[in-house]
């Protein structure tokens, strides 16, 4: 019998990220071990910005769900845990345990495990929304410390278009000595006519993609914003199972998974396979995990054509290890399982 224990940790971000819907300085993460008498599995559950799905909720739900014991099945747990409706956060945090446990049993990284080859895409690193002169101030410290090659630059500041160009230009002209590919989030944070402006204008500066420019909920008016787009569009809030790809698809260019949003690896996969169906391009990104959860990510890395699994460098300190960021790249180690595991003095 598989045995389950949690733990929760207050997680610091170094640098207070800001998006278009507020503000997080520090996040409950929720650890979840499954030891099975000789190997111990882990995963992570970490929230969203303003989110309902908290750690003590989710270990509420994992310990109702495991009440009978767990056979680890990955895709027959996953479609169990969906029906019962528990919180994406804590089923990417299960299945993300039980894929390790299953790698470790077989005494394999989990990248081989999933037959994947190692992957070689950058991650991108993030500048939250700021005033101009503390963006110029962060995004020095950010591509110096980490080594990145690639710059995410957050958009829809709640002070406006005016606002968001004047934050961009700090933030590329900051960044110039480091030379990094350019891209924009917006969270949401545009109208229709603010999009078609923004990405005309963002393209002319430089900028390769821009990352979910209406709010979820909005989909139906994307083909407004799709043609003529001087930029590939991708899609975040707008997806968070495979299901949700196909209603458009034909509306924008790619699609950004993570795994505490669709809940974790298995559907993560199913994801990317949808995805290449319809001709899309794939990413990954994160939210506010350690090394453990970006571990996980890093593991299907090869699937993405772009990676954003960045926020284990912005932690003040990471509690966990196994995550390196290695010539701009984090790579899945060599170690068994997802690589990753919590430090002894966390």
């Amino acid at each position: 019998m598989v045995q389950a224990s949690f733990r929760t940790l207050c997680l610091q971000k170094l640098y207070p990220l800001a998006i278009s819907r507020g503000v997080m300085a520090s996040s409950e993460n929720l650890y979840v071990f499954l030891w099975d008498g000789t190997h111990t599995g882990i995963g992570e559950l970490s929230p969203a910005t303003g989110s309902e799905w908290t750690a003590e909720r989710g270990q509420k739900q994992l310990e109702e769900f495991l009440a009978d014991g767990l056979v680890p099945v990955p895709h027959t747990v996953y479609a169990q845990m969906r029906e019962a409706k528990i919180d994406p956060p804590a089923m990417a945090a299960l299945d993300t345990a039980i894929w390790d446990l299953l790698a470790k049993r077989a005494g394999l990284p989990l990248y081989q495990l999933l037959g994947l080859p190692r992957t070689n895409v950058p991650t991108s690193v993030t500048i939250g929304i700021n005033p101009p002169e503390v963006t110029r101030e962060r995004v020095p410290d950010i591509l110096s410390r980490t080594g990145a090659k690639c710059l995410k630059i957050k958009l829809g500041s709640p002070e406006g278009r005016e606002h968001d160009k004047e934050h961009f230009l700090a933030a590329s002209e900051a960044a110039k000595p480091w030379s990094p590919a350019l891209r924009v989030d917006a969270n949401g944070g545009w109208t229709v006519d603010e999009s078609i402006e923004m990405m005309k204008w963002l393209a002319d500066r430089g900028v390769g993609y821009v990352e979910q420019p209406l709010a979820a909920g909005q989909e139906a008016d994307l083909p407004r914003i799709f043609e003529n787009r001087p930029l590939p569009i991708f899609v975040d809030e707008s997806i968070k199972t495979s299901e949700d790809i196909p209603a458009f698809a034909h509306a924008v260019d790619g699609v950004n998974l993570k795994l505490m949003k669709c809940g974790g690896i298995t559907e993560a996969v199913r994801i990317v396979a949808t995805a290449r169906a319809f001709h899309l391009k794939t990413m990954i990104g994160c939210m506010s995990e350690s090394s453990v959860a970006i571990a996980a990510g890093a593991a299907i890395g090869a699937l993405f054509d772009h990676i954003d699994l960045d926020s284990q460098l912005n932690l003040n300190p990471d509690p966990a290890s196994g995550a390196p960021i290695i010539d701009g790249v984090v790579r899945p180690t060599d170690a068994i399982g997802h690589g990753a595991s919590l430090n002894a003095d966390a």
